[in-house]
């Protein structure tokens, strides 16, 4: 995630989240308006190399895994020909290979790649690669519009929390969830939406990108929302918005809030504006913008006009948006 001035914390609780279209085209499509929390399951394309770490082999510290030249946040793809899928899938391969030299296959920053690694047994007799390594997450979030059995939530992607890096999708499925409590946040400690998922599955995603998370649904209930126009990025102003989300149960409210600052047109990026809760009842509930929170809808002159993304770390009262065209046109 870039570094800015103010530090800044993607905000999909418990996770940790292109379009190729012009930046100004005016967008005047119609979508049904979100604000409900949901939750997700993510399945990662491979197992995400997370960490590497040494072990001691009776001789010496040794990590195989950075030896053979395999990097945090690689995607570990197959290892001999053999697909990885999970972690347990990772470790038995490991474990057979009795220290013989493998193939594995990764991607890296969008390149496939082939490493030559020997795993070496430690103390304990295990053969290991010496890396921590993820095949999925799961968290709350909340949705930011529908469109034709099609959902977009979050304003961001789905990231792993080490490496700050997009998780390739394999599968996630897409639930209800129920919010049962609130963490304020306070400045330096990010707050958070608590919850529980139900057992109503909403449907499941396709796309994992950096400005949203997209997926079909099963579930038609989203028709009885308020339908709402999505606003161009140049229809953005500073001034009075609204952000509606859900602090409580899984019924989302809106609360007042301001737009304090346009920052850039780039379809690509999640940071397009910032937002700042002015609302007594969400900063009394809440204190702010808080984890559970990506993918509000925000709404000012009776448009969609984006969603918010990320919260000020020394500053839980504002946060980042994303600009609705963009996420629409990335669709």
């Amino acid at each position: 995630m870039k570094k800015l001035s103010i530090r800044v914390i993607s905000l999909i609780s418990g996770l940790l989240l292109f379009g190729s279209q012009s930046a100004f085209a005016v967008c005047a499509k119609e979508v049904y308006l979100g604000g409900q929390p949901f939750g997700v399951k993510f399945y990662s394309d491979g197992v995400m190399v997370v960490e590497l770490e040494e072990f001691y082999n009776g001789a010496h510290y040794v990590c195989p895994a950075k030896k053979g030249g395999i990097q945090a946040g690689d995607v570990i793809k197959a290892i001999n020909g053999e697909e990885v899928v999970t972690n347990e899938n990772l470790q038995q391969i490991i474990l057979q290979s009795k220290g013989k030299e493998l193939t594995v296959r990764l991607e890296r920053n969008g390149k496939e790649l082939q490493k030559s690694v020997q795993p070496e047994m430690n103390t304990a007799g295990a053969f290991l690669l010496g890396a921590w390594v993820r095949d999925s997450c799961a968290g709350i979030g909340t949705v930011t519009f529908y469109d034709e059995n099609r959902l977009a939530a979050l304003g961001h992607g789905v990231c792993d929390n080490d490496t700050g890096e997009l998780l390739p999708l394999a599968s996630a499925e897409v639930v209800g969830a129920n919010i049962s409590s609130v963490t304020k946040g306070i400045k330096g400690k990010v707050g958070s939406l608590n919850g529980f998922f139900s057992e109503n599955t909403l449907g499941s995603l396709t796309e994992n990108t950096t400005i949203g998370i997209y997926g079909t649904t099963i579930d038609n209930s989203y028709q009885k929302n308020p339908k709402i126009e999505i606003a161009d990025f140049n229809e953005l102003e500073t001034g009075k918005a609204w952000i509606i989300t859900c602090v409580e149960g899984s019924q989302p409210m809106s609360y007042q809030a301001e737009i304090t600052e346009i920052r850039n047109n780039d379809c690509h990026n999640n940071e397009n504006f910032v937002i700042k809760v002015t609302d007594s009842r969400l900063l009394d509930e809440s204190g702010g913008i808080v984890q559970g929170m990506s993918g509000s809808p925000i709404v000012q002159n009776n448009k969609l006009v984006g969603a918010v993304t990320h919260v000020f770390l020394n500053n839980p009262v504002e946060g980042y948006g994303v600009s609705a065209q963009f996420m629409v046109e990335s669709e």
